[in-house]
């Protein structure tokens, strides 16, 4: 502040002055006085100017020190004001602070009684157990390890009891649920039935055409044999000759070159050759044509090449008279039909199933099972690790380990154990179904027998009163000795003999 007024004093003396000298000349300007004259009225003019311009400054500098003393009043009550909460605040925490010593003891004096009480009743439980001890006449360990004992007996034989039950109804009722979708899958397949003959024969017009297959002192048969590969049969087979081999796709060669001959009437070496050449040619096409045709019906993509060819050599191939690459048609739709029914990868198990067969097709060529060679062509050509394991567990040769693999072994016995899917004579399996029903007829106390599933299963059902259930369950096992016995067969036949007991009265 006193700063403030040491400059603002020269200031306003400095304008006094300069205000002064501005009167001074405008009377110059009018009057041109003496300069005695107009030096003593500026000097008087300069003075009156100086003393206002100083009542001025101090007037000022009072205001100011009026203002700065109120503030600093000011300031000194809100110090006060402050200085007052803030004992307040601190009496009220001296109070909180004695407050909490006062629980703190109460505290302590309460757990005290606490402990005390605990300790007081331990003591007295302690008693009262020694008590009755000596009245029961042993301790309260011995006690509940022979209650503890007593409860896991019970609990095991419970839980003995609970998983047998569950046992047997899941027994059942996965033995009901598989047939039925068996039976289902059968059903919906049409598949055709395999006929009794797979000889290759090939007609003739007349039987003067054999001397001509024979040539002039056996050239032609000759010719046509080394180059076909095959063994042709001409006996007394009225207008028909016969080729014999073991390669089912030289067979189908011979045959087709061989009916071009007879219908081309010119048979001599060269044509022979000819003819043999263009029947290869149409083979290979025809097993190339079949592997895809296959494919697509099964529905699969993304198939080698050289799958597809070995899938088609199947065409040509048969097991007891089932055509094989039809029984991977229809084995895959099987297994396709079985994984959508059990919620497992459609595709994977279809796959597996339409390869499982592949060794087959070279299996006359390389020694050992078809499972494990057809399991190696997978692998070689990229299958994966999933199909390739069921392919080689399609016979059991390697010990199944996923679903797809007893899948696939599934679908391949449906496929080949349904009836008309393999050669037997219809005769021969009439009087097998028969002989089944006649050794279960056989047999004290039987009323009635019926052979089922091709002969799969033999039904037998007993007079209530002539067996009771033990002699019935004993009957089964000596009805199944004697088709061991008596009959062969492939697979295994079920025996289930069926005791009904009927009480009735008549109301009179």
């Amino acid at each position: 502040m006193e700063q403030m007024l040491s400059l603002l004093i020269p200031g306003l003396v400095v304008i006094g002055i300069f205000l002064g000298g501005l009167l001074i000349g405008r009377k110059l300007m009018k009057i041109p006085p003496a300069p005695e004259d107009v030096l003593a009225d500026a000097r008087t003019d300069a003075q009156r100017i100086l003393a206002r311009a100083e009542e001025d400054a101090r007037m000022l500098a009072d205001t100011y020190r009026d203002r700065e003393d109120a503030t600093l009043e000011h300031r000194r009550v809100e110090i006060d004001t402050k200085n007052s909460t803030l004992e307040q605040r601190a009496a009220t925490l001296e109070q909180r602070a004695a407050n909490l010593a006062q629980r703190e003891e109460l505290l302590i004096d309460t757990e005290r009684v606490a402990k005390s009480a605990a300790s007081e009743a331990a003591r007295s439980q302690e008693e009262a157990r020694l008590e009755l001890e000596a009245l029961a006449g042993f301790d309260s360990r011995a006690a509940k390890e022979e209650l503890l004992q007593k409860v896991e007996d019970e609990a095991r034989r419970d839980a003995m009891i609970l998983v047998r039950d569950v046992e047997t109804r899941a027994r059942e009722e996965a033995s009901r649920r598989s047939r039925t979708i068996l039976a289902g899958v059968i059903q919906r397949i049409a598949s055709e039935v395999v006929s009794e003959t797979t000889t290759s024969t090939v007609p003739l017009p007349s039987d003067d055409m054999k001397g001509r297959i024979i040539g002039r002192d056996g050239r032609n048969i000759r010719t046509f044999e080394a180059v076909a590969g095959v063994d042709l049969i001409v006996d007394d087979t009225p207008e028909a000759v016969s080729v014999s081999t073991f390669d089912p796709v030289r067979r189908e060669v011979a045959r087709l070159a061989l009916t071009r001959l007879v219908e081309d009437g010119r048979i001599h070496p060269t044509s022979i050759e000819e003819a043999c050449a263009k029947a290869r040619d149409e083979v290979e096409q025809s097993i190339k044509d079949a592997g895809e045709w296959a494919m697509l019906d099964v529905g699969l993509t993304r198939i080698h090449p050289e799958l597809v060819t070995l899938l088609g050599r199947l065409k040509y191939r048969t097991s007891y008279g089932q055509n094989v690459l039809n029984h991977l048609v229809e084995s895959a739709h099987i297994a396709g039909m079985l994984a959508a029914e059990l919620g497992v990868d459609e595709i994977e198990v279809k796959r597996s199933a339409f390869l499982h067969d592949i060794g087959k097709a070279v299996s006359h060529e390389v020694g050992g099972s078809h499972a494990l060679i057809g399991a190696e062509i997978a692998r070689r050509f990229g299958e994966e690790a999933a199909v390739v394991h069921a392919i080689e567990a399609h016979h059991n040769e390697v010990e199944p380990r996923t679903l797809t693999a007893v899948l696939v072994q599934a679908a391949d016995a449906v496929s080949a154990a349904r009836p008309g899917a393999r050669r037997e004579a219809l005769d021969s399996y009439v009087r097998r179904l028969e002989r089944l029903e006649a050794i279960a007829m056989d047999f004290d106390g039987v009323v009635r027998a019926f052979a089922l599933q091709a002969g799969r299963e033999v039904r037998v059902v007993v007079d209530p009163g002539a067996l009771d259930d033990m002699a019935s369950k004993s009957l089964a096992r000596s009805i199944a000795k004697k088709l061991e016995d008596d009959l062969q067969y492939p697979g295994q036949i079920e025996v289930t003999v069926i005791r009904e007991y009927r009480a009735k009265d008549y109301a009179r």
